[in-house]
């Protein structure tokens, strides 16, 4: 599509991490980048103009859930998802493929489609290829997702060779189904653990000629070096001037090491629904808001961050309205976790551009700490 195109425009000396431009019909963005998630249009906590002015590209937001609430029709009658949010930047909307592997007690997975039991009254809902793209045209993002299965780990491989020719079926069916062309839909690529799966799912795909991939099936419980590997067995089967998009990671370092490996795009809930829980992400390590030691604390959070949080608000007052369960407290942590990630894939693109990837890599595990890598944030 003429409006959609990927510019490779810098491959790191040191680790091969590409900095590109990805050309949208809202804009162009680079890349690497985080993409805060708004799950029902909204990032918690955040307006949109907040998450321009921190330096946000692209928004995602989650086609199964606002297929139930407000409905795709409500959104389509809104003018779309941007004049709905009010956010005038590029778009991404999942295809509900996800929610196969969260909702897995309440769903049941067929050749047609998949069948779930909504979260909001308990009725019965289906889901198909077909009608994924059509909530998701409906929603008007500038990136749609193919439907697939987001298979558990660990799978048996008989198992996961079931899915993934399954999801690859879901993906012709879905690339056919889709008439807009102003919407670049991406396919993604399963396949669990098993190498040769990835392939044959990265090779089919790139074969269907999508404007874009992404790579599933990560950080649903395996431990890191699975992850990377994941990764690797994916991207080096996809067209080098296409987007590769990492889908729900966001743990800082898991940015990093996926930048490494070829990644243009990431989100995750991750930013916001610690930040809910007190929990901060710094330059110096991961921190507790919570913890008694802030409460005469008037220092910022972070003294490397210059979001508005830091900029206007101390670790004891924020300590406070954490404790009184204010949500304007809520707000202001929600707004220096996504700040901070947003920040990281800005010092990615830099040190990419620079050549010196690998060289920040390891300043920032200095700073926050190389234990990131045996547990999760």
């Amino acid at each position: 599509m003429k409006d959609f195109w990927y510019e490779l425009k810098h491959v790191d000396a040191q680790t091969g991490a590409r900095y590109g431009i990805l050309h949208t019909p809202h804009g162009d963005v680079e890349t690497p980048m985080f993409m805060p998630v708004g799950t029902l249009a909204t990032v918690k906590g955040i307006s949109p103009e907040q998450l321009k002015a921190m330096g946000s590209q692209v928004v995602l937001a989650n086609t199964y859930h606002l297929w139930l609430r407000p409905g795709n029709d409500v959104v389509k009658m809104a003018g779309g998802l941007h004049k709905f949010m009010n956010y005038d930047g590029p778009l991404l909307t999942d295809s509900g493929g996800f929610q196969v592997f969260s909702l897995g007690k309440t769903r049941k997975i067929e050749e047609e489609g998949v069948t779930f039991k909504s979260i909001v009254d308990g009725s019965k809902l289906f889901l198909s290829p077909e009608k994924s793209i059509k909530i998701q045209e409906d929603l008007g993002a500038d990136i749609i997702m193919s439907f697939d299965e987001c298979a558990p780990y660990p799978a048996t491989r008989e198992y996961m060779e079931r899915s993934v020719d399954r999801t690859l079926r879901w993906a012709k069916r879905g690339l056919e189904a889709h008439t807009r062309e102003d919407q670049a839909l991406f396919g993604i690529v399963q396949g669990g653990e098993y190498p040769d799966l990835r392939e044959k799912a990265a090779k089919t795909l790139a074969a269907m000629d999508f404007p874009g991939y992404s790579i599933g099936g990560t950080s649903v419980g395996e431990p890191k070096d699975v992850m990377y590997k994941m990764i690797e067995d994916s991207v080096k089967w996809l067209p080098e001037d296409k987007p590769r998009y990492l889908m729900g990671v966001g743990n800082p370092i898991d940015l990093i090491e996926s930048a490494i490996r070829g990644i243009d795009m990431y989100d995750c809930v991750l930013p916001t629904r610690v930040a809910r829980h007190g929990a901060l992400m710094t330059h110096h390590g991961r921190m507790n808001i919570n913890n008694q030691k802030f409460k005469y604390d008037f220092s910022p959070v972070d003294d490397m961050c210059h979001c508005y949080t830091c900029t206007n608000y101390s670790r004891a007052y924020l300590r406070h309205l954490h404790k009184c369960d204010e949500i304007f407290g809520k707000s202001l942590l929600s707004i220096h976790n996504v700040a901070f990630l947003l920040d990281l894939a800005k010092d990615i693109r830099q040190a990419i551009q620079e050549d010196r990837l690998a060289d920040f890599k390891e300043e920032f595990l200095d700073r926050y700490g190389r234990d990131v890598y045996e547990r999760a944030f």
